[in-house]
């Protein structure tokens, strides 16, 4: 399949027919609430190959230096500033207007519900870094709880409950996916019409994988994506405009507005 439309106009006119609409969004977008993405010309990846270390299970368990380096990195996340941004809030505006069904995020930032939409239509499937979680014992604490005791010293702090080790409540690489959130997250994609997918590579499975579950219940696809993608070729339109053009312009075809 090549892809036949970049039209936002006709995307979203799919939108207003669809009965059920699920968007795939990635670190995309959120570039434009100051938080960088990965693999971007000016991702976090690709100007410090090294702090792809800290996102890497067995590299964080065993070396205390790159936990420490990690609390750091928590501590100046830009999601604890960050603000909803145009795309975002058009997500709001498809879900107040009955269209948009699910989101199913690989991102941590919690910036959906921050825009409005309903928290239990979010699908966070790499989990939140609003959170905390030791390795042994499973227990969940709030991440700012943890970030005082860092402030106040504690370089590598432990589980008050079992000394194991903590990190944030996201998913590493060598960590599996929670096995209840990616069913919930096929499950709303098998059985969508359209499938957006928002700001993401498409390269990291097994959520890339979800557009091949989209493609084979029949579901249209649309890639929203400034980079090329594995999925290009497949998928029913491509959109390059940066995010916060292209999705308010959807919201705008379904409102009514143009």
């Amino acid at each position: 399949m090549t892809a036949g439309t970049s039209s936002a106009a006709e995307v979203g006119a799919w939108l207003v027919a669809a009965h059920r609409v699920t968007a795939l969004t990635g670190a995309g977008i959120s570039t434009d609430s100051g938080i960088p993405d990965f693999r971007g010309p000016n991702g976090v990846w690709t100007r410090d190959p090294e702090a792809a270390r800290l996102f890497t299970l067995d590299t964080y368990v065993a070396d205390p230096d790159v936990r420490r380096r990690a609390w750091l990195t928590r501590r100046d996340h830009p999601a604890w500033a960050a603000q909803p941004n145009a795309g975002h809030r058009a997500l709001v505006d498809l879900e107040l207007a009955g269209r948009l069904h699910t989101i199913v995020t690989q991102n941590i930032d919690g910036l959906h519900q921050r825009a409005g939409n309903d928290p239990e239509r979010v699908i966070e499937v790499h989990g939140t870094v609003f959170e905390v979680v030791c390795l042994t014992c499973d227990d969940r604490t709030p991440m700012k709880d943890v970030l005082h005791r860092v402030a106040a010293g504690e370089d590598d702090p432990a589980c008050l409950i079992c000394g194991g080790i903590l990190k944030s409540a996201t998913i590493s690489f060598g960590q599996s996916l929670d096995p209840a959130t990616l069913r919930r997250a096929v499950s709303s994609v098998a059985e969508s019409d359209v499938l957006l997918t928002i700001g993401t590579s498409l390269q990291v499975h097994p959520v890339a994988g979800l557009v091949d579950i989209a493609l084979g219940a029949g579901a249209t696809v649309v890639v929203v994506n400034a980079e090329p993608t594995p999925y290009d070729d497949e998928a029913h339109a491509v959109l390059r405009e940066p995010i916060g053009v292209v999705l308010p312009a959807l919201a705008d075809v379904v409102l009514g507005r143009v």
